[in-house]
């Protein structure tokens, strides 16, 4: 891992951290200080959160309050979200990618500012996909993998992307972490496909409201999957469902070892079935069926893909 020397006193990332969080509209002192702890102590934060520290089960119920207060501020009902109830995901959340989307992202080498409609993303706050110096990207250890007592490997999976967060990551956390191109940014994405692995693209308001970190996931060490199947809905689906062409599906089963989701079964014929409504369309059962078998399908009903390229050209379109 890449080493950085420390000066005493407050850091240049720290600095530039603090000063980006002015320009946020209502981004609070508190949203400043939750931000500064989770990108300073992200294991510390991570193993709490997950219940894996051993000081976790003691301070749940302060854990609890903590919750409450990350929850983010209610706001006016969102018509594009009808009947959507604030909860702590609505503040701190991942948005499944195929593989071909989150390379578009990790490679799009140009500064941004878009403003992430609820269709993609469907939470009532920290959307806004702000890049600047997209091409700085850090490969971190993995925080919830590094939290479990067995992970799964490698690591370094986590892409902390563009600034001010890079820099801080890279600066706070020399052991952990490295600077990586783009090219090696996708070579890590490939690789964790094969694994059957998940991209993710992470938003968070303590982290300026904005994305700021592709991260590659597995249920058995993942905190997001962890709170989806515990009923905290961090994550939402790419927009597309998986399937299966029964007349060209063998029932090998092979897709159904690397279903993060678990949404893939035998049916009674044998052929692969897809459970639509565990289905979140990321892909990963594609690059795993040896038939060809499985594609992934446009679902309007979950969402519509983090497409950059799709994004940047409505933008431009007004």
């Amino acid at each position: 891992m890449s080493k950085t020397a420390r000066k005493p006193g407050i850091a240049p990332s720290t600095r530039s951290f603090v000063q980006e969080s002015r320009r946020v509209p209502g981004f609070r002192l508190f949203d400043l200080l939750h931000g500064y702890f989770y990108l300073r102590f992200p294991y510390l934060y991570i193993s709490m959160a997950t219940g894996e520290h051993p000081l976790a089960r003691r301070l749940r119920p302060i854990l609890g309050l903590l919750d409450r207060w990350f929850t983010p501020r209610p706001k006016p009902a969102d018509p594009n979200l009808p009947g959507h109830t604030v909860t702590f995901a609505d503040g701190y959340h991942g948005k499944v990618m195929p593989l071909e989307d989150a390379r578009q992202l990790i490679t799009i080498g140009q500064d941004l500012r878009l403003a992430v409609p609820e269709q993609v993303i469907p939470y009532i706050t920290a959307r806004d996909l702000i890049l600047q110096n997209p091409d700085f990207i850090v490969a971190l250890d993995c925080p919830c993998r590094v939290a479990r007592p067995n992970p799964c490997l490698p690591l370094d999976v986590c892409l902390i992307v563009g600034e001010p967060f890079a820099s801080f990551a890279l600066e706070h956390q020399p052991e952990r972490c490295r600077r990586i191109s783009p090219d090696e940014a996708v070579e890590i994405l490939e690789a964790e496909d094969q694994r059957g692995h998940v991209h993710h693209a992470f938003f968070k308001e303590a982290m300026l409201g904005r994305f700021y970190a592709i991260c590659n996931c597995c249920d058995c060490c993942c905190g997001a999957m962890q709170a989806q199947r515990n009923g905290v809905p961090m994550l939402a689906s790419s927009g597309y469902t998986a399937r299966v062409a029964a007349d060209e599906c063998i029932g090998c089963g092979n897709c159904h070892d690397y279903c993060q989701f678990h949404a893939l079964a035998a049916g009674e014929d044998g052929h692969t079935t897809v459970d639509a409504a565990l289905c979140m369309g990321c892909g990963v059962c594609i690059s795993h069926c040896p038939q060809e078998a499985i594609a992934l399908e446009l679902t309007p009903a979950r969402g519509v893909p983090l497409e950059i390229h799709r994004l940047m050209e409505e933008a431009a379109a007004g």
